[in-house]
């Protein structure tokens, strides 16, 4: 099956404008998740989706591919789509990878596109680590203390998702020996035409509620798999913000570099 990896990549976020060509550790954000994508899928199906031309160039300069996008598009996955589009046709399936996750291990990506490919009946697939005792205690005191980041997903027995919430699900009652808590990470296979479904779609209340995009799929009867990944002991963190890519200096500092 044919995977399109597209890194969405948008110069006017409100919070950091021109976001994508930032510098962390030394190379632009969008030139560090490029090279994650590459070392994770064929560089060929790596591309570049973005609405600015001071971003093209970039990528074009340390020998990327990069498309122009609509500005008009209003969240990554209408950008993945339009990407496809824009190239051609000839993928069955699209990888929404963040622009910012410049902490996102080659080898997640790479197994959320080996089981999208295993599976090509599953029209998305997505990861999610399982929380140890010290990371669940730690994600229950963020909530505590009212910050909203930090995704949790609760699965059926044969890995497809039952729901998404930004409130620590599910509830754990009584101390077990393995938590069954799954925090979830932003990356999405789509297969193509489920992708075409979902953007046609209105969002959907518990979308609305938890403003969480993935519930649209799970509103409208669009199952997800979720494959469980192990970031193998390294920081989950993405930038929203100049202090967020302070704090993923600081990670790169002290567990080195992915690549």
């Amino acid at each position: 099956m044919a995977t399109l990896v597209v890194i969405p990549a948008r110069w006017g976020s409100t919070r950091f404008p021109g976001k994508p060509l930032a510098t962390v550790a030394g190379r632009s954000m969008v030139r560090r998740v490029f090279e994650l994508a590459c070392a994770a899928h064929t560089p060929e199906a790596v591309v570049v989706a973005t609405d600015d031309e001071r971003i093209v160039e970039h990528v074009m300069e340390f020998g990327g591919r990069a498309v122009r996008t609509s500005a008009a598009c209003r969240n990554g996955s209408e950008r993945a789509l339009e990407a496809v589009r824009t190239l051609g046709g000839g993928f069955e399936r699209v990888v929404n990878l963040q622009g910012d996750a410049v902490l996102t291990p080659p080898w997640v990506i790479a197994e959320v596109i080996a089981t999208a490919e295993r599976e090509p009946d599953a029209p998305i697939v997505t990861p999610a680590v399982r929380l140890s005792r010290p990371a669940f205690d730690a994600l229950r005191a963020q909530k505590a203390r009212g910050e909203v980041g930090g995704t949790t997903v609760v699965c059926r027995r044969d890995g497809y998702a039952l729901y998404f919430s930004k409130s620590v699900i599910p509830f754990v009652r009584e101390p077990i020996e393995s938590l069954p808590v799954f925090r979830h990470v932003g990356l999405y296979a789509y297969r193509v035409d489920t992708l075409e479904r979902l953007l046609q779609l209105e969002p959907a209340p518990l979308e609305r509620c938890e403003q969480l995009e993935q519930l649209r799929a799970l509103e409208h009867g669009i199952p997800i798999r979720v494959v469980e990944v192990d970031y193998r002991g390294r920081t989950h963190l993405a930038i929203d913000s100049p202090a967020d890519l302070a704090e993923v200096e600081r990670a790169i500092a002290r567990e080195g570099e992915l690549l």
